[in-house]
């Protein structure tokens, strides 16, 4: 009997595998090219409504908007700021389905011209045309293009200086735009809010000589989270790195409530994206090492996971789940061979941070310009290649 039990134990534990046993690599899917579209324009991004891919960008020192479908067909486009120089640098759509893109633009004002002391020769009779306008891009640009309708609204706020906007969160209370201005040092940080009446609140500037913000994130409290990057002491925290990236919680009264920086030595960091789920994306370059950094945070900005890519470029991430980015080297927990150059990926993550999906593409690709979602059209990728876009869906 007792040779028998030997048997069977034996034969169970040959049968089961040991908790050391290498896991199994995930195989990397293709990303589905559903459409391609010809264009030299400066594509800064795209958002989604409905069933239409809405691109914003800069041509010829003037902003634009074009919506066209998964197949690529044009549906319409507009200039934003026929008259003015413009820059159209981020978007959002809101619940309702209206689309808001925001940039910087020069607005037209009248100047006083300087009373003449005497009366100069003029002898061919030429009408000198006082300036009329400034050009530096010192005026914060938020068009509202409301559902169902090509047309777009604007609502402007003038700034001291030239002001870069490079993020948009929006919801029922508002709308929380973020990027940078030029100071008498260097760069701020720049924090405005509106109403979705257009109308500004004042802005928060944070640091004076190297600090810039990315993204920004709203809170059901009124609260905002903005992540970017630092070279500066901010809110009483010295610099680790060269350049730290920054983690910056905005109070509802609009001032500092907290910051938490990167903690890489030596290193030059950023935070770059931010979804609402706190999944953060950005670079971490040590010498002539790049990596991405993909980061999921709690509420109290404790790191959940983490993971750092081999790579090249932006970093995009979506809700909870999904990272996008150029890889330049193997991912251990992939089937896939080192890239032989840099190449877009998407990978999945779950609620502990493993890695549950890659997907990947054999198409030239020389820029990445974002990562959205909808419920009628999924999960869009799109990239650049010099002369045109390409739209990826999940295969």
């Amino acid at each position: 009997m007792r040779g028998f039990l030997s048997l069977v134990l034996i034969s169970v534990l040959v049968a089961t595998p040991t908790a050391s046993a290498a896991p199994q690599k995930i195989e990397v899917k293709a990303l589905k090219l559903v459409a391609t579209i010809s264009s030299k324009d400066d594509v800064a991004g795209f958002v989604l409504s409905a069933r239409s891919i809405i691109l914003f960008g800069t041509a010829m020192n003037r902003s634009f908007v074009r919506a066209v479908d998964l197949n690529a067909q044009e549906l319409w486009r507009i200039a934003l700021e026929p008259n003015s120089p413009s820059i159209a640098t981020t978007g959002a759509v809101d619940s309702a389905g209206n689309i808001w893109i925001a940039g910087s633009t020069s607005l037209l004002r009248s100047t006083i011209a300087p009373t003449p002391t005497s009366s100069p020769l003029n002898p061919d009779g030429v009408v000198n045309i006082p300036n009329s306008f400034n050009p530096a891009l010192d005026a914060v640009a938020l068009w509202k293009i409301p559902v169902g309708t090509t047309t777009a609204i604007l609502y402007s706020a003038v700034q001291s200086a030239p002001v870069l906007i490079t993020g948009i969160a929006l919801d029922k209370n508002g709308i929380s735009l973020v990027g940078l201005t030029q100071s008498i040092k260097g760069s701020s940080g720049f924090v405005i809010n509106a109403n979705t009446a257009g109308e500004f609140s004042k802005p928060l500037l944070i640091g004076t000589s190297s600090t810039t913000l990315d993204a920004v994130v709203r809170h059901d409290d009124a609260t905002l989270t903005v992540v970017g990057a630092s070279g500066e002491s901010l809110g009483g925290k010295k610099t680790v790195g060269t350049v730290d990236g920054v983690i910056i919680k905005i109070s509802k009264s609009n001032t500092v409530q907290s910051v938490v920086r990167s903690s890489a030595p030596k290193a030059q960091r950023n935070w770059s994206s931010a979804s609402p789920k706190l999944l953060l994306g950005g670079d971490v370059i040590t010498g002539a090492k790049i990596e991405s950094a993909v980061t999921k945070f709690s509420s109290a900005y404790s790191p959940l996971w983490t993971y750092r890519f081999s790579s090249t470029g932006p970093v995009f991430t979506l809700g909870s789940t999904y990272a996008l980015f150029f890889s330049t080297a193997a991912i251990t927990q992939l089937s896939n061979k080192a890239p032989q150059k840099p190449a877009p990926i998407l990978l999945a993550f779950d609620a502990k941070g493993l890695i549950t999906k890659a997907f990947s593409t054999s198409v030239e690709v020389r820029n990445i310009i974002g990562l959205s979602t909808n419920k009628e059209l999924g999960i869009i990728c799109m990239t650049s290649s010099p002369d045109s876009l390409s739209i990826f869906v999940l295969g």
